[in-house]
């Protein structure tokens, strides 16, 4: 099995490459290679918006679109961008390999 690598940017600016196991999502990949900063205290049931990412832009597309509910709780934030997402709603596939986020600054 490919092992996928995800290039993430922490708030204090570290950057880490981390990868985890397909099915889980880009919430638990950080949460389980110790990135503290997407905090996720909902447990990733799109509740709380703590989990909140930006997206490599040129791979945003490619990921599963974005729900309403995912929508509205971003809306909430004042640290929104075009390329705003929220990880517990992102599933981690082995295709989304090289994949660069940054954990949002926290509201």
């Amino acid at each position: 099995m490919r092992v996928a690598i995800l290039h993430v940017t922490t708030r204090e600016g570290e950057q880490k490459d981390v990868s985890g196991e397909e099915g889980l999502s880009v919430m638990e990949v950080l949460r389980d290679n110790g990135v503290d900063d997407a905090f996720a205290l909902c447990g990733g049931c799109c509740s709380c918006a703590t989990c909140h990412i930006y997206v490599q832009e040129d791979r945003l597309a490619a990921l599963p679109p974005m729900s309403e509910d995912e929508n509205d709780l971003l809306d909430s934030s004042s640290h929104r961008q075009a390329n705003s997402r929220l990880s517990c709603q992102i599933p981690w596939s082995a295709s989304f390999d090289g994949l660069a986020v940054t954990v949002a600054p926290e509201d």
